[in-house]
């Protein structure tokens, strides 16, 4: 039922983005699992929420198209989200990551560009393959690095992204595609 939920939220906030004309990627775990869905859609992983990378300026417009599908714009602990008017709980929103700013004040490199991704299954915008191995390794917790083990162990990541990663971020990709053998 959770699964349900999470997946009617995608393609809700999707649609309204679509209909809205607003330009978006998905990133974090839900573009994990549509990357590692075009190599073996049995090693796909569940995850709880939705992330949704946007361009700053068109927070206005994108609040508009959330708020046509039932969701309004918070800001939680910085953090801006579009949570369900039925169900305001941030654990259960779509969380917002900005284009070409850091995520963190600490983390070495920006997020990618809106126009860096690609269309795979279902039409749903994903962030470049590049661009989310980077975000991944950027922000470097546990389900991070699961993430990106999923994504080496289907053959999706190699030693060829290592020059398409900021140099900052290479080592850290290195060390898990030797701690696979690869």
């Amino acid at each position: 039922m959770a699964l349900d939920d999470v997946t009617g939220r995608l393609e809700r906030i999707c649609a309204a983005l679509d209909k809205g004309a607003v330009h978006y990627a998905l990133v974090g775990g839900q573009a994990v699992a549509l990357w590692v869905a075009t190599r073996d859609p049995a090693a796909v992983r569940t995850t709880k929420d939705v992330d949704i990378l946007l361009r700053r300026e068109d927070l206005p417009r994108a609040r508009a198209a959330a708020l046509s599908a039932g969701m309004e714009y918070f800001e939680v602990m910085g953090v801006g989200m579009f949570l369900d008017e039925a169900d305001p709980n941030p654990r259960r929103g779509v969380h917002l990551v900005w284009a070409g700013e850091k995520v963190r004040p600490h983390y070495e490199c920006a997020s990618p560009a809106v126009d860096q991704r690609e269309t795979l299954a279902g039409g749903f915008p994903v962030v470049s393959l590049a661009g989310l191995v980077a975000m991944k390794l950027q922000s470097n917790r546990d389900q991070d690095r699961v993430h990106l083990r999923d994504m080496i162990d289907v053959g999706l990541v190699g030693r060829d992204l290592l020059d398409e990663v900021p140099p900052p971020l290479a080592a850290r990709l290195d060390a898990l595609l030797a701690e696979s053998g690869r």
